[in-house]
Protein backbone atom coordinates (compact mmCIF):
# COMPACT_ATOMS: atom_id res chain seq x y z
CA UNK A 1 0.00 0.00 0.00
CA UNK A 2 1.47 3.24 -1.29
CA UNK A 3 0.31 6.74 0.60
CA UNK A 4 0.59 10.25 -0.42
CA UNK A 5 0.13 12.43 2.59
CA UNK A 6 -0.29 16.71 1.74
CA UNK A 7 0.32 19.18 4.44
CA UNK A 8 0.96 23.08 4.12
CA UNK A 9 -1.94 24.37 2.94
CA UNK A 10 -4.53 27.26 4.78
CA UNK A 11 -5.74 30.35 4.58
CA UNK A 12 -3.41 33.51 2.99
CA UNK A 13 -3.76 37.26 2.19
CA UNK A 14 -3.06 37.87 -1.17
CA UNK A 15 0.73 38.24 -2.32
CA UNK A 16 1.47 35.91 0.75
CA UNK A 17 3.06 32.76 0.53
CA UNK A 18 2.75 29.24 1.20
CA UNK A 19 4.86 25.79 0.90
CA UNK A 20 2.79 22.46 0.24
CA UNK A 21 4.60 19.10 0.82
CA UNK A 22 3.76 15.53 -0.30
CA UNK A 23 5.21 12.59 1.49
CA UNK A 24 4.76 8.76 -0.16
CA UNK A 25 5.20 6.35 2.17
CA UNK A 26 4.54 2.46 2.25
CA UNK A 27 6.00 -0.54 0.05
CA UNK A 28 7.42 0.49 -3.30
CA UNK A 29 10.37 0.21 -5.20
CA UNK A 30 11.05 3.76 -6.22
CA UNK A 31 9.06 6.74 -7.24
CA UNK A 32 8.72 8.59 -10.96
CA UNK A 33 7.71 11.96 -11.64
CA UNK A 34 6.20 13.54 -8.72
CA UNK A 35 3.73 16.77 -9.54
CA UNK A 36 0.87 18.91 -7.81
CA UNK A 37 -2.44 19.41 -9.70
CA UNK A 38 -5.61 21.62 -7.88
CA UNK A 39 -8.67 21.98 -8.66
CA UNK A 40 -10.90 24.98 -7.77
CA UNK A 41 -14.91 24.69 -7.16
CA UNK A 42 -16.62 24.36 -10.89
CA UNK A 43 -13.80 23.52 -12.51
CA UNK A 44 -11.60 20.43 -13.66
CA UNK A 45 -8.59 19.48 -12.03
CA UNK A 46 -5.46 20.83 -13.93
CA UNK A 47 -1.76 20.53 -13.73
CA UNK A 48 0.06 22.85 -11.80
CA UNK A 49 3.60 22.06 -12.21
CA UNK A 50 5.43 18.16 -12.36
CA UNK A 51 9.33 17.54 -11.50
CA UNK A 52 11.03 14.21 -13.13
CA UNK A 53 13.42 12.09 -10.97
CA UNK A 54 16.09 14.21 -12.89
CA UNK A 55 14.46 17.10 -11.34
CA UNK A 56 13.45 18.74 -14.89
CA UNK A 57 10.34 20.74 -14.30
CA UNK A 58 7.05 21.95 -16.29
CA UNK A 59 4.74 24.66 -15.04
CA UNK A 60 0.91 25.92 -15.61
CA UNK A 61 1.59 29.29 -17.56
CA UNK A 62 -0.43 30.43 -14.83
CA UNK A 63 1.87 30.18 -11.99
CA UNK A 64 4.91 30.39 -13.70
CA UNK A 65 8.06 32.54 -12.24
CA UNK A 66 5.62 32.28 -8.77
CA UNK A 67 5.59 28.79 -7.63
CA UNK A 68 8.59 26.47 -7.12
CA UNK A 69 8.64 22.82 -7.76
CA UNK A 70 11.30 20.44 -5.74
CA UNK A 71 11.74 17.56 -4.17
CA UNK A 72 13.76 15.48 -1.77
CA UNK A 73 14.52 11.87 -3.45
CA UNK A 74 16.10 10.97 0.25
CA UNK A 75 12.71 11.44 1.80
CA UNK A 76 10.29 10.84 -0.76
CA UNK A 77 9.20 14.09 -0.68
CA UNK A 78 8.01 16.65 -3.29
CA UNK A 79 7.19 20.26 -2.01
CA UNK A 80 5.63 23.56 -3.79
CA UNK A 81 6.57 26.98 -2.79
CA UNK A 82 4.21 29.14 -4.01
CA UNK A 83 4.62 32.81 -3.83
CA UNK A 84 2.95 35.92 -4.60
CA UNK A 85 -0.29 34.27 -4.37
CA UNK A 86 -3.72 35.28 -5.95
CA UNK A 87 -7.31 35.15 -5.22
CA UNK A 88 -6.99 32.66 -8.34
CA UNK A 89 -4.90 30.30 -6.97
CA UNK A 90 -7.90 29.56 -3.89
CA UNK A 91 -8.31 25.47 -4.86
CA UNK A 92 -7.67 22.22 -3.50
CA UNK A 93 -4.39 21.17 -4.46
CA UNK A 94 -3.40 17.75 -4.47
CA UNK A 95 -0.03 15.36 -4.85
CA UNK A 96 0.40 12.92 -8.35
CA UNK A 97 3.22 10.31 -8.32
CA UNK A 98 3.92 7.36 -10.57
CA UNK A 99 4.66 4.92 -8.56
CA UNK A 100 6.99 1.82 -8.92
CA UNK A 101 5.74 -1.62 -7.62
CA UNK A 102 7.96 -4.64 -7.50
CA UNK A 103 5.38 -7.66 -7.90
CA UNK A 104 7.57 -11.05 -8.09
CA UNK A 105 9.34 -10.61 -11.30
CA UNK A 106 7.03 -7.70 -12.14
CA UNK A 107 7.56 -3.94 -12.11
CA UNK A 108 4.38 -2.18 -12.76
CA UNK A 109 4.37 1.54 -12.56
CA UNK A 110 1.04 2.73 -11.33
CA UNK A 111 -0.49 6.35 -10.52
CA UNK A 112 -1.31 7.59 -7.33
CA UNK A 113 -2.73 10.58 -5.87
CA UNK A 114 -3.30 12.48 -2.26
CA UNK A 115 -6.14 13.36 -0.54
CA UNK A 116 -5.62 17.24 -1.28
CA UNK A 117 -5.08 20.40 0.73
CA UNK A 118 -7.31 23.40 0.80
CA UNK A 119 -5.05 26.77 -0.32
CA UNK A 120 -7.55 29.79 0.03
CA UNK A 121 -6.20 33.33 -1.02
CA UNK A 122 -8.25 36.06 0.50
CA UNK A 123 -8.09 39.05 2.30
Amino acid sequence: QVHLVESGGGLVQPEGSLRLSCAASGSFFSLGAMGWYRQAPSKQRELVATITTGTSTNYADSVKGRFTISRDNAKNTVYLQMDSLKPEDTAVYYCNAEVKIQQGDMIHELDYWGQGTQVTVSS
